[in-house]
């Protein structure tokens, strides 16, 4: 392999094993990084949404921006620009959040979730491929947001880093705005938000993957869009890099556990594991990135990338506040299945609407 291949590779070995030591450490089962999910709860924190469950200030996320923020400015590679169909942008960005609380995950979580024996990824898994060569189909047909331009000043390329920077000081010294109503962080005491490892290990995985992940221009979309449009399984191999690394720390430390019943924060309905990251598959190809790709290129001075994690965030804040998200499989202390999880019927609605808002996007902005 060439050298950027072994980068890739690189990248999402580490990636992978990363994410398990951050289980170890107090994070989630198969949710050492989820970008969707730690942004929804990043949107809990702020108040966007009260599911009282899923409400931290996720360092990795915070981490991610900013270590792809230095590094691009020590490589020269941090240029503003934007004006790319932005609000176009947001709004898919929200429906790309939409589709990943279907599902209950990122493309990123469906890689370590198979690398923990979730079989209901590997359905995910199969709903992305779908929905990437959807994507595909239309990139085609002459799909174009149109360019995005240069801006004569730097200064809106720092915006969504500053204010990632402001969360990370509020999250660093515990500020109280109110102290009756709580805020301006808000913390889950039990749940997924209540889980976490700790601020300082969080924050310096995040740093760690934003450095890899700027550098080999890590994007779990791409890997599959270039594999289909170009043959170039480049961006691929950090699809199965994040896996491998997992899959041997998962089994090192007893986490590994196979099967489709009962996987942490997960459902069996199939039909909506599939939609839901083919909502995310033919988005994250439509916006030119996966949402940790978004997150990278939200650091290195892309406002139209900001506009979309930015969406994300509100979109997760809609799941929750609308009832959209599905829940996790349960059971009772007898160990009988209280609930099958999955969305209701309002997430389902509004999973098939931005499929069919991604057809109409995607049919509309073609070039002639």
């Amino acid at each position: 392999m060439d050298r950027n291949k072994w980068i890739v590779l690189v990248t999402g070995l580490i990636t992978g094993m990363v994410a398990v030591v951050l289980v170890k450490m107090g994070n989630p089962q198969n949710m050492g990084f989820c970008i969707a999910c730690f942004e929804r709860d990043i949107a809990g924190a702020l108040g966007l949404h009260r599911a009282d469950v899923v409400q931290y200030m996720r360092p990795e996320i915070l981490g991610l921006v900013l270590g792809a923020l230095i590094t691009s400015l020590f490589t020269r590679e941090f240029k503003t620009r934007g004006g790319s169909a932005t609000l176009v942008r947001f709004i898919m960005g929200v429906f790309m959040m939409i589709g990943a609380l279907v599902f209950l995950g990122c493309p990123l979580r469906d890689v370590l979730r198979m690398a923990g024996g979730d079989y209901n990824a590997v359905v995910g898994l199969f709903g992305f491929i779908a929905g990437v060569a959807s994507g595909v189909f239309f990139l085609k047909k002459g799909f174009n947001l149109g360019r995005a331009q240069a801006s004569h000043s730097q200064v809106g390329g720092f915006v969504i880093p500053a204010l990632i920077t402001f969360f990370l000081v509020l999250l660093v010294l515990k500020t109280v705005f109110n102290p009756t109503a709580g805020g301006p962080l808000f913390f889950s005491k039990t749940g997924p938000g209540s889980m976490h490892a700790a601020l300082w290990l969080s924050l310096g995985a995040g740093l760690l993957v934003g450095f890899l992940a700027q550098r080999s221009r890590l994007c779990f979309s791409g890997g599959i869009r270039d594999l289909i449009l170009v043959k170039d399984s480049t961006l691929l191999l950090g699809f199965i890099g994040v896996f491998a690394g997992a899959l041997v720390l998962n089994l090192a430390l007893g986490f590994f556990k196979a099967g489709f019943a009962f996987q942490p924060i997960a459902h069996t309905q199939h039909i909506w594991n599939f939609l839901g990251l083919y909502l995310v598959g033919i988005t994250g190809t439509l916006l030119g990135g996966c949402p940790l790709r978004q997150l990278i290129l939200s650091g290195q001075g892309d406002m139209d990338a900001g506009a979309v994690v930015v969406g994300m965030i509100v979109g997760a804040a809609f799941s929750h506040n609308f009832v959209l998200a599905s829940s996790a499989m349960t059971k009772a202390a007898s160990g009988a299945i209280t609930s099958y999880g999955g969305p209701g019927l309002y997430g389902q609605i509004a999973c098939v609407a931005g499929i069919v808002i991604m057809f109409v996007i995607g049919f509309m902005f073609r070039e002639e």
